[in-house]
């Protein structure tokens, strides 16, 4: 059963020959076409996968280039958007028809098959491309640690194309039976300003750039403004859609990239801030700050579902003037915006790290009553993690 194993997905880019763009990227329009065409004849009322394979699976097959497993793999796709649409409903919330933009097509053992020398064999709509996984050089790349073991097995995973490159989701699964402690990490995540977010293993993620951004976009809106023409509100709404699909773009890289931090140290569970009252830790966001940090944690929360990653909130309180090593709270330990310097135990560090710890200590110190089930839970850092009561287990 699903709740028996642990799942994570390791996200490579592939290397794919000239010959073969196409037949993926027509792969990808065929499945879209064939979820659609499933979608039109079985709702709202089918949502049991195999009646709506029953229904629609010739016509699939018939109307579209898909081979049989992909064909049945559509059905089944649509079948669940159309109990989405029913779950909806049932809770009171308006929904439509489900319609399948996204470039993504998924993959299962009958259509994918990975190979030691680090090529994956794929099924298109014309037989099978085989292109090379792009691995980190170093041995330290997270993949490694799921592709390098018989630990972990191959499950269902998804071929999605972004900016041209195709990037292939593969996901992996163990049982739960072979877990350790460790595999009840948290990884920490604080917002700020400078920072726009920092991990309990140490990355950083600036806010320099966009903020100055925003800074130039508003004094060019305000001699927009003040210019009042009807071509310069065009201009103003030109450029206010640019820089929200910059903001969002970037917002979009940082969540990917802390999920690729929690993946990389085997984290079970990102613990972030919550919003309400982090104005008290963060005086100085503007309301751009705080959109900012509802987006990102609204896109990390679906980021984080795809690898089977759990995203919870902490209250901020005293996060930002706690000290991670001995806990004592004091407004003078936070000596400047970046630079944290415990009164009680001389511990210094970034401010933002350490409120980066506090926020997965926080959840640490809940207890092992995850959902997931994983045993005691240990606050990851950059070479280890550190447990509830303190102890520094080296990674």
């Amino acid at each position: 059963m699903a709740d028996e194993y642990l799942y994570r997905t390791a996200i490579t880019r592939l290397r794919v020959e000239e010959s073969d763009l196409r037949l993926l990227e027509r792969t990808i329009d065929e499945f879209r076409r064939g979820c659609q065409l499933a979608v039109d004849r079985g709702f709202p009322g089918v949502t049991e996968k195999l009646a709506l394979q029953s229904r629609v699976y010739d016509e699939v097959r018939e109307s579209t280039e898909l081979k049989s497993q992909h064909a049945i793999l559509a059905t089944h796709r649509a079948a669940e958007a159309i109990a989405g649409v029913r779950d909806r409903w049932s809770a009171g919330r308006q929904a439509s028809k489900p319609r399948f933009t996204s470039p993504t097509v998924p993959y299962d053992a009958r259509t994918m098959t990975l190979f030691d020398d680090g090529t994956v064999s794929l099924t298109t709509v014309e037989g099978r491309v085989r292109p090379e996984l792009v691995l980190p050089e170093d041995d330290d790349g997270y993949q490694y640690r799921y592709l390098n073991t018989d630990r972990w097995s191959v499950t269902e995973s998804s071929l999605t194309v972004r900016d041209g490159e195709f990037y292939l989701h593969i996901g992996f699964r163990r049982p739960k039976e072979q877990l350790a402690a460790e595999d009840g990490a948290v990884l920490g995540v604080d917002f700020g300003v400078e920072n726009i977010a920092v991990t309990s293993t140490a990355r950083f993620f600036s806010g320099r750039e966009a903020t100055h951004e925003r800074r130039q976009f508003d004094r060019r809106r305000a001699s927009l403004q003040q210019t009042g023409t009807r071509s310069a509100h065009r201009t103003l709404q030109q450029l206010s859609g640019n820089e929200e699909r910059r903001h969002r773009q970037r917002l979009h890289e940082i969540a990917n990239g802390i999920v690729e931090e929690a993946l990389r140290h085997d984290c079970s569970t990102i613990a972030v801030e919550e919003l309400t009252g982090i104005r008290d830790e963060l005086p100085e966001a503007t309301w751009f700050h705080i959109w900012a940090f509802r987006q990102l944690r609204e896109y990390l929360r679906y980021k984080a579902a795809a690898s089977r990653i759990e995203v919870v909130s902490v209250n901020p309180r005293d996060t930002s003037k706690g000290c991670s090593d001995c806990g004592h709270v004091a407004d003078g330990n936070r000596r400047s915006r970046g630079h944290f310097c415990c009164v009680a135990c001389g511990s210094e560090a970034n401010a933002d790290y350490n409120a980066a710890k506090n926020v997965a200590l926080k959840h640490v110190h809940r207890g092992p009553q995850s959902s997931r089930g994983t045993g005691t839970r240990q606050c990851a850092l950059k070479s280890g993690t550190v447990t509830a009561n303190g102890t520094f287990v080296p990674g």
